[in-house]
């Protein structure tokens, strides 16, 4: 007998206290049902304990109230009256709190509504793989809202209006968890990738902002990858987009992505890089669709919501991932090769200058993100490896090894294992041996000693070598900022400097300075409001005498500029134009040749 469909009635509640009223109808409960919320959102590696922000949790089944009791921080027990195909439905009521602006939780307010399902829909134990459906309701005051709300979302619709309230269904609860919401008034477009529909909507944009060219060049980047992977797993596509003023970044989903970015980033014409880095995001998280939401760690075959799901594979789904973001644009014309070579050197300088690199290997960096990653702390740069950079790295270094050996491309790699993987018994899981064996089956070799120093190891990576084989000339910046003779990172803001890293063996750290200290002065006589004025004030010698502010005593420290500093910054430019472009400018496959999937 076909189980009835768990309802979800998810009410745009109260505005202005931030709430969202969820009902859960489960129509066959156990006897003593637990239900959970996910404590992390798949994508974003960090538990972030979304229960905490429900409340006024009331359990009913035929109209009389039932025992609540919670078993732990995310965990509730039901005591249902019986537990047979006959039994009355339970039925839940509660409320979420949600004013979290990114793409990771729910936010709510007057002026727009967004959430993830693992911010909002709780999980009923033993009923994993049963159908939901999901009805999204106004509240008294978006119905009486001037301008009015529309809902926008990769979640299938069953019933809805012409402003998209009413039904959604999925067939299972990971899959409608993985398809967030977008309410409130926003600008939206259509285009067709490949023959697939795709929507992009914008919430939060200023008037005037060219959304075709939007709509456009998104268009170019969908195309490529539909291309580049040879074909697609999904029947649709959706792009939300929050504008806001200082934000930046997006979360994957498996027919749709949720991104925030800069207001101005809307305007190429003003932001120019701006534009050109929400090009990119937009064609990472895109890529994300294959790689890491289908094509993903074993370790990921089944999500467990209650805790953190660990793999040592991020270097490969996200870094990969970062290396092909901005090499599509390239590919596509969206950049130009001046443009590439500027972001890719900007990698390659964020690695170097990073001293945990000779500490963390990216596959421990991979597994440790939980604790790590989305844990930045004052030794964060001295102990650990970014595995989106550093992946990105493995990843150009691969593809320029196996390009210079002639006998295949990291594209080629990357298809193959889609293919592989597709016959996994689970669908989809990769582990690093699938990753070696089709390096193996399309060079003639495993890339053994490669992945244990790049990857299980800490050497440097043969980045610049390989780039001069395919016609990319490295140079040393011409000058050398100040930071990076001292060892230091700052932040200034409101006519301070403040010191947020001290890096392994330099300057700084033989000096004395520590996270936190704000330096004052230089040369016991110029007040600092700057990093521009200690270069102003310091003098011709090679000893900088520092007044520096911790914990409200002041200390006079003794700066000794060394000769060279840790790390140099380089710069990249095409000294081959016709090996360069052998890599930069790969030919599409064409989709005639797509794999079943």
């Amino acid at each position: 007998m076909e189980r009835s469909a768990i309802n979800y009635r998810v009410e745009v509640a109260d505005l202005h206290a931030h709430l969202f009223t969820v009902t859960l109808t489960l129509p066959q409960p156990r006897r003593e049902q637990i239900v959970s919320l996910p404590v992390w959102i798949p994508g974003s590696y960090l538990v972030r304990e979304f229960s905490r922000h429900l409340q006024h949790l009331h359990a009913f089944q035929e109209g009389h109230a039932l025992a609540v009791r919670q078993l732990d921080k995310a965990r509730w027990q039901i005591a249902c009256h019986s537990a047979s195909e006959t039994s009355a439905p339970l039925v839940l009521h509660y409320r979420v709190f949600a004013y979290d602006l990114s793409v990771r939780a729910a936010f709510l307010d007057a002026t727009r509504g967004f959430f993830n399902g693992t911010s909002l829909l709780l999980k009923a134990k033993g009923h994993d793989d049963v159908p939901c459906v999901l009805e999204i309701v106004r509240g008294e005051r978006v119905a009486e809202a001037i301008t009015p709300w529309s809902v926008a979302t990769g979640c299938e619709a069953l019933e809805v209006d012409a402003n998209g309230f009413g039904r959604y269904h999925a067939p299972d609860y990971a899959t409608l968890v993985d398809c967030p919401f977008e309410l409130g008034t926003f600008w939206s477009g259509h285009f067709e990738a490949c023959g697939i529909p795709h929507r992009f909507v914008v919430a939060g944009a200023p008037e005037g902002f060219d959304g075709e060219r939007l709509l456009a060049d998104t268009k170019t980047i969908c195309e490529a990858q539909i291309r580049f992977w040879q074909g697609s797993h999904f029947q649709n596509y959706t792009f939300l987009l929050h504008a806001m003023a200082d934000s930046y970044g997006g979360l994957e989903h498996h027919n749709s992505t949720a991104l925030v970015c800069q207001r101005k980033d809307l305007f190429p014409e003003l932001s120019k890089d701006g534009y050109t880095q929400l090009l990119g995001l937009i064609s990472h998280e895109y890529f994300h669709t294959w790689n890491v939401k289908y094509l993903r760690p074993a370790e990921f075959a089944d999500y467990d919501y209650s805790q953190e799901n660990y793999t040592q594979l991020l270097w490969f789904f996200e870094g990969f991932t970062s290396y092909y973001d901005d090499l599509i644009l390239r590919r596509t014309g969206l950049l130009d090769d001046a443009t590439y070579l500027k972001l890719l050197a900007k990698t390659i300088n964020n690695v170097a200058q990073t001293p945990g690199r000779a500490v963390e290997t990216v596959a421990q960096s991979s597994f440790n993100a939980w604790i790590k990653y989305y844990y930045p702390d004052a030794n964060t740069p001295n102990a650990t490896v970014n595995y989106y950079t550093k992946g990105a790295l493995v990843a150009l270094c691969l593809d320029l090894m196996l390009r210079k050996e002639k006998q295949t491309t990291l594209d080629e790699v990357m298809r193959s294992l889609w293919q592989r993987c597709d016959h996994h018994p689970v669908a989809g899981t990769m582990t690093e041996h699938d990753l070696q064996a089709v390096l193996h089956q399309l060079s003639g070799r495993l890339f053994t000693a490669e992945l244990a120093h790049w990857v299980h190891g800490t050497a440097e990576l043969p980045v610049l070598e390989l780039l001069q084989h395919h016609g990319v000339a490295s140079c040393n910046e011409s000058t050398v900022s100040l930071e990076q003779q001292l060892g230091i990172r700052v932040r200034e803001s409101d006519k301070r400097v403040r010191i947020t890293h001290v890096l392994r063996g330099g300057a700084a750290e033989k000096a004395g300075f520590a996270s936190g200290d704000e330096w004052i002065a230089v040369q016991g006589a110029w007040r600092i409001h700057s990093m521009d004025d200690v270069a102003l004030y310091r003098g011709t010698g090679n000893t900088i005498s520092a007044l520096v502010a911790r914990d409200q005593r002041l200390l006079q420290l003794q700066l000794h500029l060394p000769d060279e500093p840790i790390n140099h910054s380089i710069c990249l430019n095409i000294s081959d134009a016709s090996a360069a472009h052998a890599w930069l400018e790969a030919p599409s496959t064409p989709l005639e040749t797509q794999p079943e999937t």
